[in-house]
């Protein structure tokens, strides 16, 4: 009917209206206390990581380096569909702390689909979950019983990011961690090294720590 998209002429805000929720380390691990396995380390894995739902979800046992401890984000499953990750940065390797392999290791041994090509995560059929059921049925719940209100799949990226920058860590590592798509011109003409930067290693581990309420090491 028309040529040209009317909203166009509207001035549109990139501003959001309210600031996201950010966990305190004590929270988050009173939510974990509520939670059993897998939904337990599910939360553990995107507070840790700072994954995405759907990255979460599409995490195989295969994508982890336990010999290097990385972790690599081949592709994300939304809905029970798999896809490419959302940006070629969010396929860069992650440092993975010991702390965190081990209570991935806790996990592997009583899953039931352990195989290499399998989904951490998988259901009963071994497909994919779908991360809106799980948040609705056993996340939601589980905070609301520990007492620190709503709170959503993105609540642990954005509060991953939060500690990141509480623990010191350098604006761009907090950038490459979160595997945010601008990155610096350097990095985009020459690559990134498939082994994870000890500065990277360490910003991760300070977080870590925190929220699995580990000394440090």
């Amino acid at each position: 009917m028309i040529d040209s998209n009317p909203i166009e002429l509207v001035r549109q805000s990139n501003r959001r209206l309210k600031a996201p929720r950010v966990l305190t380390p004590q929270e988050f691990q009173a939510l974990l206390q509520e939670l059993r396995y897998p939904y337990k380390t599910m939360v553990t894995v995107s507070g840790c990581l700072g994954l995405r739902a759907s990255e979460v979800m599409g995490l195989k046992w295969d994508d982890i380096d336990w010999e290097n401890l990385a972790v690599f984000v081949r592709c994300s499953v939304v809905a029970g569909r798999i896809d490419e990750t959302k940006t070629e940065a969010s396929q860069h390797p992650l440092p993975l702390d010991p702390d965190l392999a081990t209570a991935l290791l806790d996990w592997r041994r009583q899953a039931p689909y352990a195989s290499d090509s399998d989904f951490v995560f998988a259901g009963d059929s071994g497909k994919a979950r779908w991360q809106g059921m799980i948040l609705k049925d056993y996340i939601q719940p589980a905070a609301v019983k520990a007492g620190i209100g709503n709170v959503g799949w993105h609540t642990f990226r954005h509060s991953y990011r939060a500690w990141l920058k509480r623990f010191a860590a350098p604006a761009e590592i907090q950038k490459e961690l979160m595997r945010h798509s601008n990155l610096k011109t350097t990095l985009e003409i020459y690559g990134i090294e498939p082994d994870v930067a000890p500065a990277h290693r360490e910003a991760n581990s300070g977080v870590v720590r925190a929220l699995l309420g580990k000394t440090s090491k």
